[in-house]
């Protein structure tokens, strides 16, 4: 799942093409924790994989997306990408101790820690917003507490809740910093920067190296294709559509499919504590999405 930097959305202009924008983004993003398994499973380092799937969409966007910007402009898209990089890092590191739907459950904590990290910044929740983090704590509660078989390591389930708050900064740091910036340009400056840290980290652990098999080729491939190039567009098409929020809540079907997807490739099955506590996580993603009631207006007298 990724959002692109916050900005004014235009007024709808296919509700339609939205909408299918909206659920192609979400079902493309929700392989990356299959494709992350399969890397495993064909004598792939996670690290050496994602230097080399965001190398590739870092060579093919830099050179397409660089022009008009500042050196400000750039610091920012760097440092945001940061952010984005360590999301990464737990998330995988997250997929080699859990099973995939749990790690994607577990990010889906993010929008009840952006409603927290805002709140602490000083931006009151409203109850809607309350009630989500509430739906979501329960959430993390169950999937942590009832473990499936392959979902009772607590580094795996500790990295994915990490996972969640990391990425709900780098949402929140992308609204902040990122507004106005080019969509496509800010996704090239996190590529870049994610390959340079995959790259140093695959390094150090003497993974690094050219990948020598087809089906590593095809994993990489896939990662920088699906979850990258394909999703990246469609999310910022079905925004320019739909708007932002509504962009957003068809972004809960992500965990789901990847769900679906996981069971069908990976033969995961999951455990009562992913489904129920899966349902009141979306749920609170669900709620933190609810729009706020226009102010009622003061009447006055004379």
């Amino acid at each position: 799942m990724t959002l692109p930097p916050a900005r004014s959305a235009p007024a709808p202009v296919n509700v339609r093409t939205g909408l299918l924008l909206g659920v192609t983004s979400a079902l493309t993003f929700s392989t990356l924790g299959v494709w992350g398994k399969l890397a495993g499973q064909v004598g792939l380092d996670p690290f050496n994989a994602l230097a080399w799937r965001f190398g590739l969409v870092a060579l093919l966007l830099l050179p397409l997306t660089s022009r008009g910007l500042s050196s400000a402009d750039r610091r920012r898209m760097l440092g945001v990408g940061v952010l984005y990089a360590a999301a990464t890092i737990c998330y995988f590191g997250a997929l080699e101790r859990v099973t995939a739907g749990a790690t994607a459950l577990l990010l889906y904590l993010a929008p009840a820690f952006v409603i927290l990290l805002a709140w602490l910044s000083g931006r009151a929740p409203r109850r809607t917003q309350l009630g989500a983090v509430t739906l979501a704590g329960a959430g993390l509660a169950l999937v942590i507490g009832l473990p499936g078989p392959a979902d009772r390591d607590p580094a795996g389930l500790l990295l994915g809740a990490g996972a969640g708050v990391l990425y709900a900064t780098y949402l929140l740091a992308s609204e902040r910093l990122l507004a106005g910036v080019p969509a496509l340009a800010a996704t090239a400056h996190m590529a870049l920067v994610a390959a340079l840290v995959f790259t140093g980290l695959a390094a150090r652990g003497g993974t690094l190296g050219v990948p020598d098999t087809a089906a590593q080729w095809g994993v990489i491939a896939a990662m920088a294709l699906l979850p990258t190039l394909i999703a990246v567009p469609a999310l910022y098409g079905a925004v320019r559509h739909l708007g932002a929020a509504r962009t957003s809540l068809l972004g809960t079907l992500e965990p789901l499919f990847t769900l679906i997807v996981a069971g069908a490739v990976l033969g995961e099955q999951p455990g009562r504590g992913v489904a129920l506590g899966g349902a009141l996580i979306l749920a609170g993603a669900l709620l933190a999405q609810w729009p706020a009631r226009p102010a009622a207006p003061r009447s006055t007298t004379t």
